[in-house]
């Protein structure tokens, strides 16, 4: 039987409004080259022969020359179809080159479509990209659970596992590539940000960037809890560079394009301020000795920065990042010596309910203080939830706490980590029912 996947609404809202297009069978097979987006490509032209188009969750950005096509990213794997179709509806110029604004599934997997049909393109990326691929192949697993991916796709498997499995880029950059192509220049620049491998595109004489996701129209992704490193320092770096270029168009991607120098000059630097105050509050609160969670709660984001139209939370949250800044600069030890060389969580949670009486209290009095602090409620309910999986009223209670908790969380990313309450409730079921 194949697998099936439900995303509450309010997630799949969230969803929507931080990537425009949203199928719910792409995103859960995101590999797939036959799983495509729902409808055509959206097409905008930004600027004369500079093209916004958006095959699904992510945008590429297309320019066309005298000599031929450049296109910035080329979505997922089953965005290429689409995406050719969009393009060649444009132009009939061949496609002369390509630039990967980093290795992430959305952004550098779709143009095999364009290969099958006998494009033979320039290939660029960042130097960095090949070690990002390397990683994928390491971690197909667990690529394919903390992005909750399903069977059933195309390619026989839910992520990539060999080389043969991606598009490798021809040519690589370090610092800075620049590009004369149909007789104009195209500055290929590095930056650190959601990864180490970040390129973006500076077409002067057009006034345009292709900032990938360097910019999004909401708080950058810098604080992701279940991926590698990010680079909060080095994007607020990025983003004043590209605002010191004044540029008139920026082709983001994920969310809207954006025009006007004075906005878009407004968004990147107050995004590098937004940035900034996390990475300085995070690094005092370092160099004063502050456990971990002492750092992150006294966090306080100045309401300029909090409020900006195109800087909102609704898919990483300002917490997170300053815990990726502290992941960065200090130990993963979180400065509680009791956790230097922890007891299983299961067996600590035993111990409290059977100091509170059973797991039961801990469930009534999750339920009592749902309304009035989600977050402590959360604890109890998990701590029910540990100490008695087998207990349906500490299921049943954890999935609801939980439920509650996501529906209340503006952040895409919080939410979906909220939902796996179900999962692993019925996993527990499950268990349980085998063990009778």
């Amino acid at each position: 039987m194949p697998e099936t996947h439900s995303v509450p609404a309010h997630t799949a809202a969230a969803g929507t409004a931080a990537f425009l297009g949203f199928a719910l069978e792409q995103v859960t097979h995101l590999y797939s080259r036959g799983h495509g987006p729902a409808g055509a490509a959206e097409v905008i032209e930004a600027a004369p022969r500079t093209y916004y188009i958006r095959p699904g969750i992510v945008n590429v950005g297309l320019f066309e020359t005298d000599e031929g096509l450049v296109l910035v990213d080329t979505g997922l794997p089953g965005d290429g179809p689409s995406l050719l179709r969009a393009i060649r509806s444009i132009s009939d110029k061949p496609l002369h080159t390509v630039v990967y604004t980093h290795g992430h599934v959305d952004h550098a997997f779709g143009l095999w479509a364009f290969l099958e049909a006998g494009e033979t393109p320039r290939i660029i990326a960042h130097e960095n990209l090949i070690g990002h691929f390397e990683r994928y192949m390491k971690t197909p697993g667990l690529n394919t659970i903390i992005n909750n991916q399903l069977s059933g796709g195309t390619e026989g498997k839910s992520w990539p596992t060999e080389r043969g499995d991606f598009v490798w880029p021809t040519e690589t950059f370090r610092a800075t590539l620049e590009l004369t192509i149909g007789g104009e220049r195209f500055e290929i620049r590095h930056g650190k940000g959601e990864t180490d491998d970040c390129a973006w595109v500076w077409a002067p004489e057009r006034g345009v960037i292709a900032a990938g996701d360097l910019v999004t129209g909401y708080l950058p992704n810098a604080g992701n809890p279940r991926k590698v490193q990010r680079y909060a320092e080095e994007w607020a770096e990025a983003a004043e560079a590209m605002a010191a270029l004044r540029p008139e168009i920026i082709l983001p991607g994920h969310g809207v394009l954006v025009r006007g120098a004075d906005a878009i000059h407004d968004e990147l630097t107050t995004m590098a301020a937004y940035l900034r105050h996390i990475v300085d509050h995070a690094l005092a609160g370092l160099n004063a000795g502050l456990l971990h969670d002492e750092i992150v709660e006294t966090l306080r984001i100045p309401a300029e920065l909090a409020t900006h139209p195109r800087l909102p939370a609704i898919y990483d949250r300002p917490e997170f990042i300053c815990r990726n800044v502290i992941r960065r600069y200090s130990g993963w030890w979180d400065g509680h010596l009791a956790d230097l060389l922890p007891a299983p969580k299961r067996d600590r949670a035993r111990q409290y309910a059977e100091l509170a009486g059973g797991s039961g209290a801990l469930v009534t009095r999750a339920r009592e203080l749902a309304a009035t602090d989600i977050r402590l409620a959360c604890h109890l309910a998990e701590t029910a939830f540990l100490a008695a999986p087998e207990d349906p009223a500490a299921r049943q209670c954890y999935v609801e706490i939980f439920t509650r908790r996501g529906e209340t969380e503006p952040a895409l990313m919080a939410k979906a980590i909220f939902g796996e309450a179900f999962k692993r409730a019925r996993a527990a079921e499950e268990h349980h029912r085998g063990q009778s």
